[in-house]
């Protein structure tokens, strides 16, 4: 098992989680999969200077690329500071929105002898969305973090949480799987 952060940035954050609850869980996640032997993995999206990496027929990130955003060196792209690090957690970058596109993940996860992963991140509709889908097709198992995720269409995030992961992964909240991972959950 692995717990993926994804795309927890200095430059997402403030929109996202103003008052700080998302961080808070986040953090709870990180510290439960670290006392309970869970790597940790930050997934984070960035570009190569110059933008060589981004296709103009793509809509998304030909618009980042021409706002000039997002590229390797924009401390925007740095984990959030309120996201607590430790020295042993490993940081991916990736050049589209899934974790598997343009990144080492699968690599990383297949050394480590991962089978299952646990996600949780910005945005419910963008990362979490590609990335459990490319892990479904990876024959992983999988857990969302329902309540560590969040997207700009609270509408859109509810049935994708609600209707469309569960069947794909067990939706929980970070609560119930901190304390299915430290052994404490009754039920």
């Amino acid at each position: 098992m692995c717990l993926l952060l994804l795309d927890l940035m200095a430059g997402h954050l403030p929109t996202y989680d103003p008052d700080g609850v998302l961080v808070t869980r986040w953090n709870a996640a990180a510290d439960a999969a670290r006392a309970n032997g869970v790597p940790v993995i930050f997934v984070r999206v960035a570009f190569r200077a110059g933008y060589p990496d981004v296709s103009d027929e793509n809509r998304v990130f030909a618009a980042v690329r021409d706002a000039g955003r997002l590229s390797e060196s924009d401390a925007a792209t740095a984990i959030h500071p309120a996201v607590a690090q430790d020295a042993k957690d490993i940081v991916v970058t990736k050049r589209r929105i899934s974790a598997f596109a343009g990144s080492d993940l699968d690599v990383l996860l297949r050394s480590l002898r991962v089978d299952a992963l646990v996600l949780a991140g910005l945005s419910t509709s963008g990362v979490v969305l590609a990335t459990l889908i490319e892990a479904a097709d990876r024959d992983y198992g999988l857990t969302v973090l329902g309540d560590a995720c969040a997207d700009p269409d609270t509408e859109l995030h509810h049935a994708l949480v609600e209707r469309f992961f569960p069947q794909r992964a067990v939706v929980t909240t970070t609560a119930s799987w901190i304390d299915r991972i430290a052994g404490t959950q009754t039920t």
